[in-house]
This record gives C-alpha cells, structure tokens and sequence, in this order.
C-alpha cells in the first residue's frame, strides 16, 4: 500500500514505535551548573568509506587522517581545557586503532557505540543488526576494558528494531533521535523505557558543513567562523534556557588546521559563562535518569 492509503491505525502506530517521553531537563545540573554541555566525536575513521563497500584509497587516507592528526589535535585541546568528552566508536575502528581508544580511555574520556562498520541500521535486516550490536559491544569492552553504557547509530540512522537491541544490551542512553534540545526519556509504543535520549541535531554537527564528496553532488563548505557562531548560538540560547548544549563533531572533519579553532573558541567562549558542567554522555544520563 501506498502511505497515502493507510489507515489511521497504521499511520498511528509508525508514528508512535519510538517517541519522545517525558522530559527529564533538571531544575539545576549538577553542582547547580546552569547548563551541562556534552561534547561528542564520532571516531568513523576508514568506516565511512567501508561501510558502503567502497575501495578509495584517498577516502580511506582521509579517514586516516582522524587517527594520526585528528584524534591527536583534539585530545590535546581538551587536556589544556580539562575537559571531558565522548567519543563514539565503531567496532571497526577499535580493531584497526586500539591503542588510540586505551588514550581516549585513559584520559578521562568516555567511549560509546557507533556500529560495527558504520553501517546504516535501517539496511541490515534485523537479526543481523542485532548481531551486529552486540558484537561492537564486546569488541569495544575487550579493546577499553569498559562496557560501554551509551550509543549514537551511524549517521544516526534509526531502525524499528534498534530501540529493542539497546534494551537487550541494558544501554544507560542513546543519542541518535532530534525530538527535543533537553534530555528525554525514549517511549516504546507508547510505554516508557528507561533509555534518556541526549538528542542531536545537524545543526550542531560539524559534518554537515564541511563534507564534500568529489564523485558526488555532495558539496558543501561554509566558512570556518561561521560555524563557529552557529555553535556559539546554539550555546548562547542553551545558556539562557538553563538546557542541555551537545556538540557532535568528527575527528577527520574538525581536526584540519583551519577547523580546530573553532573547538578552541568554543570552549574559550563557553569558559567565560559561570556555573558550566562539562561532562560525558554518561554522567549526564546518569544525572538525569530517575
């Protein structure tokens, strides 16, 4: 049947398999900090190219390019700034770079799931997602010596099922979904299930500004600074609203010379606001959850 065909029964329930609950936005974060801000990066590495069954050399190169400069040129950015982050990682990656995670991990960051090979969710047939999941999530315990409590789905990229695989892997959070700014509880048709949702946005991600794909129509580059005030804004308003500011970034997109200072200002410009909680996904998961 075509969408237009359907009857409200199942428009209805598409529509409410995964939604929004309630908001779970505290009165004052922890310490009384009036925003909490997460920052976040997705470690895609080799795996945007892989994912797609691709044999670029120069898109593997720059995928390389995160671990040896990228990964390197943010961890020291955030030591400088004392900071803590997250780091989303597919199986993958961790295989090809386990000694960059043990750094991560080792300095105080936290690394979450980010699929097996960055693959699209909603393109894997349902068993093997599962399969897919659970095996990142040994690999990524073996690699760090951590279970990993939280996910971010590759391209954040959604399926009908992976609500239920992160349920059965007893995930503290997800953070995949754009229903609101703040923290919210996920519903599963209708019923509540403990899952907090740290929403994302493409506004507040690197990517979508600077990709490019020279085989393809996908072509967009804006201006460094500019970025920098939309992030800046995004944070302004976040401030003033007493919410959550969650920044995603990417090792091989933000790492360039001419990027990473947009990091370095954001955090200068975030520093210069009182009652500031930087923290990782988790510990605002684990504030928030109740």
């Amino acid at each position: 049947m075509e969408p237009w065909q359907w009857d409200e029964v199942t428009w209805r329930r598409k529509v409410n398999k995964v939604r929004a609950g309630r908001s779970l936005r505290p009165k004052a974060w922890k310490n009384r900090a009036r925003i909490a801000v997460a920052l976040s990066f997705d470690s895609d590495h080799e795996s945007n190219e892989l994912r797609d069954g691709g044999e670029s050399i120069g898109r593997m190169s720059q995928g390389q390019y995160g671990n040896r400069v990228g990964i390197p040129r943010i961890l020291e950015v955030l030591r400088q700034a004392n900071i803590p982050a997250t780091f989303f990682v597919p199986a993958v990656v961790a295989l090809l770079y386990p000694e960059e995670q043990q750094r991560v991990v080792d300095a105080g960051h936290e690394i979450g799931l980010h699929g097996w090979i960055h693959e699209l969710n909603t393109k894997v047939p349902p068993a093997d997602e599962r399969d897919l999941h659970m095996r990142a999530a040994e690999v990524l315990e073996r690699v760090t010596g951590i279970r990993p409590v939280g996910m971010r789905t590759p391209s954040w990229d959604f399926s009908a099922v992976t609500l239920q695989i992160q349920r059965e892997l007893g995930l503290l959070y997800d953070s995949s979904l754009m229903a609101d700014d703040d923290p919210y509880e996920i519903l599963e048709d209708g019923e509540p299930t403990g899952i907090v949702e740290l929403p994302v946005e493409w506004i507040r991600d690197d990517a979508v500004y600077f990709n490019m794909n020279r085989f393809a129509a996908h072509r967009p580059y804006t201006p460094p600074p500019a970025v920098l005030d939309i992030f800046r804004r995004e944070f302004d308003r976040a401030y003033a609203d007493g919410g959550l500011f969650l920044l995603t970034m990417h090792p091989h997109v933000i790492g360039y010379r001419s990027r990473i200072f947009i990091l370095e200002e954001l955090i200068r410009h975030i520093k210069t606001h009182p009652d500031v909680w930087f923290a990782t996904h988790a510990e605002i998961a684990n504030f928030v959850k109740v």
